[in-house]
């Protein structure tokens, strides 16, 4: 793939920049506190002069901020599926959820499961691309086709799941609190963008490189037989 070689690349490095991002999202808080998908600033002043208080929420947990008079965060610990409407009511006065709109946001966590599959899948896309070959390269592009269907699930899934509680808490008046999107939620689109062309141009490669094949073997026409070789064997007869 010499005469593709150079999209090949950009479609291999396409692939390892979606890994990278879903590994953002896949660290979001409770394992990095300051990472997210959507963060509530709760609007009063912090215990501390440089930090607010605020609720970061991520795949696998959430963590409150410097709420403690030490200081120090509280997080939850890593877990498939939590309830993001639980503390939002704790710590948000005014703020109250319905029974549809909790369990939509409750059962919603639990497809974020599919933000480390995701990335499991972006990681075989970005090895199987390294190869190089026809056979490797149509094989990176299927499963990064399946990356960036996952991934859109995913990402519709934490679009959904958290406008609930962002609209609860921007259209509250009875507390200064705001909601806003967090990094890991624009990671993910972001990776997402990034498995879709990948797949597009590993695929373009793919098929290219078989093309400028039967092209080169078409122009070569057929193999020339060396000199000495291939020439028919006459057998001696013996006459007695």
């Amino acid at each position: 793939m010499r005469q593709t070689g150079f999209f090949h690349h950009i479609g291999t490095f396409l692939l390892f920049a979606a890994t990278v991002l879903l590994i953002i999202t896949d660290i979001s808080a409770p394992v990095v506190n300051s990472i997210s998908i959507l963060r509530i600033d709760l609007g009063n002043r912090g215990t501390s002069l440089n930090r607010h208080p605020s609720v970061t929420f991520g795949s696998f947990g959430y963590c409150v901020r410097d709420t403690l008079a030490s200081g120090q965060d509280f997080c939850t610990r890593s877990q498939v599926g939590y309830d993001p409407t639980e503390v939002i009511e704790e710590t948000v006065r005014g703020v109250d959820f319905s029974d549809a709109a909790a369990d939509t946001a409750r059962a919603l966590t639990h497809v974020m499961v599919l933000h480390p599959i995701a990335t499991g899948l972006a990681f075989i896309s970005f090895l199987l691309a390294l190869g190089a070959g026809v056979v490797g390269s149509f094989l990176a592009s299927l499963c990064a086709l399946l990356t960036f269907l996952v991934t859109l699930v995913a990402l519709i899934c934490d679009f959904v799941a958290f406008a609930v509680v962002k609209s609860a808490v921007n259209n509250n008046n009875s507390s200064s609190a705001h909601a806003e999107w967090g990094a890991a939620i624009w990671t993910v689109l972001v990776s997402a963008i990034c498995s879709l062309l990948g797949t597009v141009v590993v695929f373009f490669t793919c098929c290219s490189g078989r093309m400028h094949r039967r092209r080169e073997a078409r122009l070569q026409g057929p193999t020339k037989v060396p000199d000495g070789y291939g020439a028919p064997v006459h057998r001696r007869r013996w006459f007695w």
